[in-house]
């Protein structure tokens, strides 16, 4: 006889209770970019909340390098992220709310994560990915998007090439650049 899977109240108040895989994700993708000898940077939504350099914002976002040759005293911690960087020279103490990282990933090869912004003044500092869910949304797309963190490679900004699904040989992908920085390109 099949065994039924049980789950009671409890249960799932405690999946509730625990904490966000952010955190622990963006610490997992900055050593693997630290062990492979790659770059490590965080893409962050800038508001109220988040401590950074206002002259660099762009679009209420901001892009850092948190390597350890461009970082002191840097803390990946459950929260917070907090280092301090020279910007044109000055030392400048860095806080950035876990719930603002839009992304992580390596400058060298666009390889990394984009995670879901959640709404709401209480930004996923310690959201659950179920509670982030349980919010309302438009539509399938949003609520599939808001419940897991996206695998993100960068191209470079000026491809303006479109693959289409019914082309039966799709183009190469883009070769690199030489001096040419990848960029983010958020698809929404």
């Amino acid at each position: 006889m099949p065994r039924r899977f049980e789950c009671n109240v409890a249960d799932f108040m405690n999946a509730l209770d625990s904490t966000s895989t952010r955190p622990y994700l963006i610490r997992a993708l900055y050593d693997w970019c630290t062990d492979n000898g790659l770059t490590p940077y965080v893409a962050v939504a800038v508001d109220e909340t988040v401590q950074v350099p206002r002259e660099y914002v762009k679009n209420n976002e901001i892009v850092l390098n948190i390597s350890f040759d461009a970082t002191s005293s840097l803390k990946l911690g459950n929260d917070f992220i907090e280092f301090k960087a020279r910007f044109a020279g000055s030392a400048r103490e860095i806080m950035v709310p876990i719930g603002r990282v839009i992304a992580i990933y390596a400058r060298e090869n666009g390889q990394g994560m984009a995670f879901p912004l959640a709404a709401g003044p209480s930004v996923g500092v310690s959201q659950s990915p179920v509670q982030a869910e349980a919010q309302p949304v438009a539509t399938e797309a949003d609520r599939s998007a808001a419940a897991e963190a996206k695998i993100v490679q960068l191209v470079p900004a000026n491809n303006t090439s479109s693959a289409r699904d019914d082309d039966p040989d799709p183009p190469e992908p883009p070769k690199p650049q030489q001096g040419k920085r990848p960029s983010l390109t958020r698809v929404k």
